[in-house]
């Protein structure tokens, strides 16, 4: 098959890579010049782990390709993807669909055959039928079908989830669209991975329902862990006693500093807009939004409570700052509202992170940044563990507590425990939940 992927953002360059990995000419086109450079140059823009090995080897295969000419793409493809951003509009939630619009008129002045308009961008629903209406309007001589097929990409571990989906979501309206969409994923249909075809509504609202449904997890037990702080309880032990009953699971169970990235808070605001637009409110997911961001706040005080309830003057060190490990993406990171409160404060703020400084040295003004753990608490009040990536998982504790002006450690992930710390010479260790 002949696909143009539009976009080469997060979702459209991984899903590009990995379609041309399954035997298909992918032309991948964005209208950053330099960002394509940088791709035809063989670097990959993102950090996600296995992206170069895999786009080196189908470049080098001829399969895959990157442009800044749509039009050439389009021409003749069997499909082209529409993989642009969809930003949250400022002030009112509003996915916007400037660009998923802007797109579409594009392509229809480029289509040349039969083609298959897939919005891979997360929209809301109803928003392939407008997509169906620019394209006639701008073409009404076009031969086409729009299908919608939502992404389900974790950050960190976007490839295997696109080799070994849990499932892909395909909306469509004719047989005639769904025959292309099934020779795109024959791959993954031949090795029996689950392909849900239905209408392009349902495929719309699965996507925002999916990801309403596991930022409404990660804040309820992000609820339970304040309880448990009250109470007495571990939300750690919570959180697996609740996990082993099948009908919960547990995964998204892990108690911390709230939600964040690309999907959660824009998704959330999104769907929480379309049930107002619609007089039918979101109740449940508005309740999310407005917990997230209070854990957030949460977090903060636990961070000035080991300060003394004094901020300024103090050194506080910061491993992690990307809203999840393994990734560059800091949208919406926890740390983009909890470092700005600490500098508010009046702290001094040194920040480690594998992969963050990229983004972060704009995000986060103020801060220093330290090549490892052990620098960055030379001297400091207090460390804080944000973000869990593997580099933080097995700290020598005792060294860092022996360089701390004071050895107190705030573990927002819960990665260390309280005895663990305090026997390796932390004399305050805070932890959620427990």
């Amino acid at each position: 098959m002949r696909i143009a992927m539009i976009g080469t953002g997060y979702v459209g360059l991984v899903s590009g890579v990995c379609f041309s990995d399954f035997g298909h000419d992918v032309i991948c086109v964005d209208k950053a010049e330099q960002k394509i450079d940088m791709l035809k140059a063989g670097e990959v823009p993102i950090y996600e782990p296995g992206l170069d090995v895999l786009m080196t080897k189908n470049v080098a295969a001829g399969r895959l390709s990157f442009s800044t000419d749509l039009k050439t793409a389009v021409d003749g493809a069997d499909a082209v993807f529409i993989a642009v951003g969809t930003p949250t509009r400022r002030g009112d939630g509003h996915a916007d669909l400037t660009y998923v619009m802007a797109a579409a008129e594009e392509i229809a002045q480029a289509v040349t055959g039969y083609t298959v308009i897939v919005t891979k961008s997360t929209v809301p629903v109803g928003t392939n039928r407008k997509v169906q209406e620019v394209v006639a309007a701008a073409n009404p001589t076009a031969e086409f079908d729009v299908a919608s097929n939502p992404e389900f990409l974790r950050e960190g571990a976007a490839i295997d989830d696109f080799m070994r989906p849990d499932r892909v979501v395909v909306g469509v309206e004719n047989d005639r669209a769904a025959e292309v969409m099934a020779e795109i994923y024959r791959p993954l249909y031949l090795r029996d991975f689950p392909i849900l075809t239905t209408d392009l509504e349902s495929a719309e609202m699965i996507k925002y329902a999916a990801n309403a449904f596991l930022a409404t997890k990660i804040t309820f037990i992000n609820e339970i862990a304040g309880l448990c702080e009250k109470v007495g309880a571990d939300v750690k032990e919570v959180s697996r006693g609740i996990g082993l009953d099948g009908r919960i699971g547990n995964k998204f169970l892990h108690a911390g500093p709230g939600y964040g990235g690309s999907c959660f808070p824009k998704d959330t605001a999104a769907l929480a807009r379309i049930g107002q637009d619609h007089a039918y409110p979101m109740q449940i997911t508005e309740t999310v939004i407005r917990v997230n961001d209070e854990v957030k706040k949460r977090m903060i005080e636990k961070i000035r409570d080991a300060c003394d309830d004094r901020l300024n003057g103090k050194t506080v060190a910061v491993l992690g700052v990307t809203f999840k490990p393994n990734t560059d993406d800091m949208r919406d990171a926890p740390s983009l509202s909890i470092i700005p409160a600490l500098i508010g404060g009046g702290a001094k703020v040194r920040v480690v992170d594998p992969q963050g400084k990229a983004e972060g040295d704009a995000l986060l003004p103020g801060v220093e940044w330290c090549d490892d753990p052990y620098a960055a608490v030379q001297g400091a009040d207090v460390v804080v563990l944000l973000t869990e990536w593997n580099e933080f998982r097995a700290l020598n504790l005792t060294e860092l507590a022996g360089s701390m002006n004071s050895a107190r450690m705030v573990d927002l992930r819960n990665i260390y425990s309280k005895s663990q710390a305090l026997k390796s010479g932390f004399e305050t260790y805070v932890g959620v939940g427990r």
